[in-house]
């Protein structure tokens, strides 16, 4: 009698692991040409990738900016410091408004398939600026 129990188990684990396999391989991004996308699901995709990359690139900036208004409090008297702190007030601020802005511009698709595509491209582009901005501030402060 264990040999049965014994054969359901191994056929449940098994079956458990293809499962699992079939999960993660769903979660694999599509392979999409960007430079050729047509359909608008390839499109969105697209939209998304380049969205990550501006948003890695303003991770990355961020951090140096960071830095340098750290660096900069350190070298002012204590009564003068606060550069990190009006940096990180303004980062909040233009996360809400980037957000904000990306959603009002998408409602131009609102449920349909363009939507994604709109908030991402947008979201991407004011990302890409705000970098920009980062990186001048960094030089700016950095060069006093």
């Amino acid at each position: 009698m264990q040999a049965v129990p014994r054969l359901l188990l191994s056929f449940r684990l098994g079956l458990g692991g293809v499962l699992l396999a079939g999960a993660v391989q769903a979660q694999e991004a599509p392979k999409v040409d960007c430079d050729k996308a047509e359909t608008q699901a390839d499109m969105n995709i697209c939209a998304g990738r380049d969205f990550t990359a501006a948003d890695a690139d303003l991770n990355a900036q961020w951090k140096i900016t960071r830095q340098v208004m750290v660096d900069w409090d350190k070298a002012l008297p204590a009564d003068q410091r606060g550069a990190e702190k009006a940096l990180l007030k303004g980062q909040r601020a233009w996360l809400d408004y980037r957000d904000g802005q990306c959603e009002s511009e998408a409602f131009a698709a609102r449920g349909g398939t363009l939507e994604p595509m709109l908030l991402m491209s947008c979201k991407a582009e004011i990302s890409k600026v705000r970098t920009e901005e980062l990186k001048t501030l960094a030089e700016t402060i950095g060069q006093e």
